[in-house]
């Protein structure tokens, strides 16, 4: 590991830890020439995934660009915005997991749509109306009546 201060490419590993939930180490490093303390990172090496648009457009995954749309549907809602990062972090790791690297952004929407039915009604309808281009009362109506079938049969089942 190349020193950031010295360019000398011999140092020692002081300290590592987890870090990234686990898919990374953190390390403190210590240059042997000339003592500077650095830290460095290392992570498995992924594989970018790329993304379909509705307009047939390609482009990389962005986990920044999904965790802001789930932010904005869960605005004033309860849910911590930690508790969002960690759903991008499962999604994320779900698109790496797949044997294709291309995805469509219905697929990456329909996912973020069923982790957010389990945990708030309205951030599922605001992040839907935005996914699904809701153009009229109706559509709202339809989703609200899906999501009301969905937790009635959810509720039928823990109770059976």
């Amino acid at each position: 590991m190349q020193c950031p201060s010295c360019q000398h490419t011999d140092s020692r590993v002081l300290e590592s830890r987890s870090a990234d939930s686990g898919r990374s180490v953190r390390r403190r490093r210590e240059c042997l020439h000339c003592e500077f303390r650095f830290t460095t990172y290392e992570r498995v090496e992924t594989v970018p995934i790329t993304v379909v648009k509705r307009n047939g457009a390609r482009e990389a995954f962005n986990r920044g660009k999904l965790l802001h749309g789930l932010l904005r549907a869960c605005e004033k809602t309860g849910l911590e915005p930690s508790r969002l990062e960690t759903v991008v972090d499962e999604l994320e790791l779900q698109l790496q997991g797949r044997s294709g690297r291309e995805v469509s952004s219905s697929e990456i929407g329909e996912l973020a749509l069923q982790q957010l039915a389990g945990m708030s009604d309205v951030a599922y309808v605001r992040f839907a109306s935005v996914y699904r281009q809701f153009q009229s009362v109706s559509d709202f109506v339809a989703t609200l009546e899906g999501l009301n079938r969905r937790t009635q049969g959810s509720r039928l089942v823990a109770v059976g």
